[in-house]
């Protein structure tokens, strides 16, 4: 009935011959995989290193650029303005006591359904006026490339699947973003910070960050900012409480 194959005097049944022969064919494909998999992470590596080299030269060119302008206004008498921020951080810090329902809408909306999460924004007439509606309950300013970098590698988790992933390896990264030629966490520092063309996707793909309570504690959270409390539009000082929440 079964055609059998005979090593010896041991006979060799037709399934075990078939059960061996597709196990052989599964590990040959494995180690393929595998070959294939080890060479494109040596590219990966390789391709990575360089554009963090690319992205490091270009930061350092920028604050050279920023400290000459200031000096050049400085030498002539005047004052250097800054560009426009195009990047805002948004740190909730209040709850959800006495609360209109439209301003609850509007911090569902931003993502900041918890106390201490914060997320980044554009810069933009919209999202300026959701901020209006929302600024007693919220503290925001233009973070710096230190505070973006410190944020996603400390703090970073993706959205993968409708999932909360840690950002431990380039790989989660590649695998959502990867079409939009965003493959390792340098990347995505560099879209978040310039407010790249995929800013929206890289910034979704980020899960809003659970900060913890602020080391030395807050002011006086129900009075704005530059009345000696903490809500509302601290520009550059937003970076000092980034440290404390970290």
């Amino acid at each position: 009935m079964a055609e059998a194959a005979s090593k010896g005097d041991i006979v060799v049944p037709e399934l075990v011959l078939k059960k061996q022969k597709r196990e052989e064919e599964w590990a040959l494909a494995k180690k393929q995989t595998m070959e294939e998999k080890r060479k494109k992470n040596a590219a990966n590596r390789k391709l990575i290193f360089n554009r963090a080299k690319i992205y490091a030269k270009e930061y350092e060119e920028q604050e050279k650029e920023l400290i000459r302008l200031k000096r050049e206004a400085r030498f002539k008498g005047g004052f250097y303005v800054e560009p426009e921020a195009k990047l805002l951080f948004i740190i909730r810090i209040r709850g959800i006591n006495r609360m209109h329902p439209k301003t609850r809408k509007i911090l569902q909306l931003l993502r900041l359904r918890q106390i201490f999460n914060g997320v980044f924004l554009r810069v933009n007439k919209a999202t300026l006026n959701m901020l209006h509606r929302v600024e007693p309950y919220v503290t925001y300013g233009y973070p710096n490339l230190k505070s973006v970098k410190e944020l996603i590698y400390k703090r970073g988790y993706g959205k993968v699947d409708k999932q909360r992933i840690a950002l431990t390896d380039n790989s989660i990264i590649e695998q959502v973003l990867g079409k939009y030629g965003i493959i390792c966490i340098e990347d995505l520092v560099h879209e978040i910070l310039t407010v790249g063309p995929h800013f929206k996707e890289a910034n979704n793909f980020l899960w809003p960050f659970k900060l913890k309570a602020p080391l030395g504690g807050l002011e006086k959270k129900r009075n704005h900012y530059v009345e000696g409390g903490d809500a509302g539009n601290r520009e550059g000082y937003i970076n000092e409480l980034i440290r404390r929440m970290n």
